[in-house]
């Protein structure tokens, strides 16, 4: 046999052998496999499936076409005013809302904040830092994120060659620390004066004793803008669109003033002219009948004065220089607070002068008096002169810039800055009226519209007659009409009548002691005093809610169910220099869990003698009587 009928042979083979597998495996694999014995439930619910499966149908989502709508429907719905739900109204009285109204936290504005960043561009970190913690942290700290930081600005320098040599680098640290920090104090003291005089008021001139490194001109250019809306774009406020036309700036610290300098050299001010001075000059004085639209500033100055002498000379140039309204402010401490109400009372004494001058009754206007935040032209209850304990000051908090958190070295995005003021404006005290207006809200409105719908008349039944049918009898109960006294948003009306009523208003100098059936609040009254007002809740549920959402320095409206209770400090110190226990030692203070839970063993003992002694006498008069009888 051949080679290639071999390699045939061996081809033909295979074929024949894998036919054969493929008929077995076929028909191995064809064999009908017997059914299943299962249960009937079962074989129903499989049955239900399958038929569900089958019907199932996946819906397709139709898209619409967007309708035109018409340019005039469109006219229509925004001239139409649509009514606001009762659940939705504010639930404080528009009193209260009038008396708290207050500007929020603090936002640098995108203007400031870049001038200070390209000034600290160009200056060392490691030095701006170490500066920082030189003038206003008081020495180095082992944990920096919770230093205790300060704004107060005391350097004295031994030389002019040690004044010019750091005089920048304590000008950029002072920009980048104590700027943002006095700019939130009187921005929010500017802000206070517009919304208690009125929302409409324009200034066209500021004098600033103190300027530093202009944070009143910043101040006060943010808050008096020409068609913006303050409170809405607070980051966007920018110094050209300011009222301002005249900002007189003096301060005879140079490092400073450069400062201040740099920081206005690339912005655009317009009409705004920014005058820098190092004194107060006579030719910067203007007659009275010209003063209403000038503002006389001296913020966080004070203190850094050396001598009393000095500080009241600086108070008399505020006085001379013809503005009508008068604003100094300092820091929240006892020595800051003791300026303030120093410069308060001289104020207010040169302007009883003026009142009790026979040669002044000619002038279009005379005399001063208190707007904010003293309810009353009278001494000052927490003054008292070198034993001073309380500071009647506010806070107001900043959110952090980023330079701040870096000159820092912290991560806290935020800071309560400290501060006591006084507004002072000319002119008699507004005479206190007799209305009430705005102290219901929507809490006392659904009081009140209870009380109105649970009410009903008892009327004696009559004889029916037919003659007088579809007509009511002359005493027949009408409906009763629900009070609507809420009256939100406050219109120009109401917020003239509040505007009147502010200013006999108590003002909460501490902080509002809540409890669970009554709110304790410490107020400077009318009075001039220190009162504990008590809002129990059966008072009302309106002047209980106002008092429960109420805060540090807003001006309470309603008056108290119960007289107040008088909170005051002594007067003098004893001999010895020290300060003894008086009633009214607690103001705005909570009762500790100790104090509440102290013994003093002392008045036991001395009960338990007076206890021994009575009943010794007790039983030596008992044996008298015997004895007589």
């Amino acid at each position: 046999m051949s080679l290639v009928t071999r390699n045939n042979w061996k081809t033909l083979l295979r074929t024949v052998q894998k036919t054969r597998w493929f008929s077995n495996a076929t028909s191995s694999f064809g064999q009908v496999k017997p059914s299943l014995d299962l249960d009937p439930s079962l074989q129903a619910l499989l049955k239900d499936v399958d038929i569900s499966l089958t019907r199932h149908k996946v819906s397709v989502p139709s898209h619409r076409e967007l309708d035109i709508i018409p340019s005039e429907s469109i006219e229509e719905s925004r001239n139409t005013e649509i009514p606001v739900p009762e659940d939705s109204l504010e639930r404080k009285s528009p009193a209260a809302i009038f008396g708290s109204q207050r500007i929020g936290s603090i936002i640098l504005p995108v203007e400031l904040q870049n001038s200070i960043n390209l000034l600290i561009s160009t200056s060392d970190k490691s030095l701006l830092h170490n500066d920082a913690k030189r003038l206003f942290q008081g020495g180095d700290s082992e944990n920096e994120e919770n230093a205790d930081w300060g704004s107060k600005y005391e350097v004295k320098y031994r030389s002019r060659h040690q004044a010019s040599r750091h005089s920048d680098r304590d000008g950029t640290a002072f920009a980048s620390i104590a700027l943002p920090a006095h700019y939130s104090a009187i921005r929010a003291v500017l802000t206070h004066v517009k919304h208690r005089l009125r929302p409409d008021w324009i200034v066209s001139k500021v004098i600033d004793w103190g300027a530093a490194t202009g944070s009143g001109l910043w101040a006060s250019a943010h808050t008096f803008q020409q068609g913006v809306d303050v409170s809405q774009d607070m980051e966007g406020l920018k110094i050209s669109d300011t009222s301002l036309q005249t900002y007189i700036a003096i301060d005879k610290r140079d490092g400073l003033v450069t400062i201040g300098k740099r920081l206005l050299r690339d912005l655009e001010k317009d009409t705004l002219t920014v005058i820098w001075q190092r004194a107060f000059h006579d030719d910067n004085k203007m007659a009275r009948s010209l003063g209403e639209d000038t503002i006389a500033l001296s913020a966080f100055n004070l203190t850094s004065l050396p001598t009393n002498i000095a500080r009241k000379s600086l108070v008399k140039e505020m006085w001379e220089s013809g503005a009508h309204t008068l604003i100094l402010i300092d820091h929240n401490t006892t020595s800051g607070f003791e300026n303030i109400a120093e410069a308060r009372e001289l104020l207010l004494k040169m302007g009883r002068k003026e009142m009790e001058d026979p040669s002044t009754e000619d002038w279009s206007i005379r005399g001063s008096h208190v707007v904010a935040p003293c309810p009353h032209d009278g001494e000052c209850p927490l003054l008292h002169p070198g034993t001073t304990q309380l500071a009647c000051g506010f806070s107001q908090r900043l959110q952090r810039p980023s330079f701040i958190r870096l000159t820092k070295h912290s991560t806290v995005g935020h800071e309560d800055i400290g501060y006591s003021y006084v507004v002072i404006q000319r002119g008699a005290r507004p005479v206190r009226p007799s209305s009430k207006s705005g102290r219901i809200g929507a809490t006392g409105k659904r009081e009140l519209d209870r009380k109105a719908e649970s009410q009903t008349i008892m009327k004696e039944l009559r004889l029916h007659d037919e003659n007088n049918v579809g007509e009511m009898p002359p005493d027949a109960p009408h409906a009763v009409e629900l009070s609507n006294p809420l009256r939100v948003p406050l219109d120009y009306e109401l917020q003239t009548e509040l505007r009147k009523e502010a200013y006999s208003w108590p003002r909460l100098v501490f902080s509002p002691l809540k409890k669970s059936g009554h709110i304790i609040l410490d107020a400077c009254t009318p009075e001039g005093k220190i009162m504990r007002l008590t809002v129990p809740r059966s008072q009302g549920k309106q002047p209980y809610y106002d008092a429960r959402k109420s805060s540090w320095g807003d001006l309470f409206p309603h008056e108290p169910k119960n007289p107040p209770q008088e909170r005051y400090q002594p007067r003098r110190a004893k001999r010895d220099g020290s300060i003894g226990p008086v009633r009214g030692a607690d103001i705005g203070k909570r009762r500790t869990v100790e104090e509440q839970t102290r013994i003093s063993y002392e008045a036991l003992s001395e009960n338990i003698k007076e206890n021994r002694k009575k009943s010794r006498r007790d039983r030596i008069s008992q044996g008298l009587e015997n004895d007589s009888v």
